[in-house]
């Protein structure tokens, strides 16, 4: 009876798929930009080194070069992040539709949301100063876009009639920086969540910290005239 020769067994590659390679590889990038806006935003963008965002991750500092070109390709990186999430939001609430102030606060929300995370905070904290001028002139492009869709919903706000006439251009630029600012003075260990943040912020400049008269103190006054 002859016998039957076993089949070898297939053979299982050490080596992962090209896809998951990528993505393993595209996490791990992720990973050395969060912790270089963690670093930056904790010590300053100049006091933080290559070798200083390789201890935290506990790797060599050659092993970032596989990942990151220099610091400042790392600073970029972070601020267009940071921009591209803020721009993708405040698209996605365009297309949803909606009155211009709905639309406006909800893009504040969203710009106020950011602005408390590693990447919004590198944008506010550091900026694009530190990079040469090409650079910096790639992220004020973005920024731009931002600027002007917060002005077309303002303005749009206006013509509804659910805003106050106003220009629109100085209206945008004082949202926006009072927005900005949360990014230098939130802790994450503070009294307050980002979202609690973002409700107080957007109550406080859509309505002002003036008092109002309430209508039987208007009422009063009209008959003690």
């Amino acid at each position: 009876m002859a016998t039957r020769t076993p089949r070898k067994a297939a053979g299982i590659s050490p080596w992962k798929p090209a896809g998951a390679r990528a993505q393993q590889r595209e996490a791990k990038r992720n990973a050395v930009l969060q912790t270089a806006a963690q670093l930056f935003n904790e010590r300053g963008f100049h006091a933080t080194s290559l070798d200083d965002i390789a201890e935290r991750l506990h790797v060599t500092k050659p092993t970032l070069y596989y990942y990151v070109k220099s610091k400042d390709d790392i600073l970029l990186e972070c601020v267009r992040t940071a921009l591209g999430m803020m721009k993708e939001g405040i698209d996605e609430v365009r297309r949803a539709g909606g009155s211009a102030i709905d639309q406006l606060v909800e893009c504040m929300r969203i710009y106020s949301r950011i602005v408390t995370m590693d990447f919004g905070m590198c944008v506010i904290r550091i900026g694009e100063d530190p990079l040469p001028a090409p650079r910096r002139k790639e992220l004020r492009r973005l920024k731009a876009g931002i600027d002007l869709e917060f002005r077309r919903l303002i303005a749009d706000g206006i013509a509804e009639g659910s805003l106050a006439p106003c220009d629109p251009k100085m209206a945008a630029f004082v949202l926006a920086g009072a927005l900005s600012w949360i990014g230098r003075w939130y802790r994450p260990d503070g009294d307050m969540t980002p979202e609690q943040i973002a409700d107080e912020s957007i109550a406080l400049l859509m309505a002002g910290v003036r008092q109002r008269p309430t209508p039987a103190k208007k009422a009063a006054t009209r008959k003690s005239k």
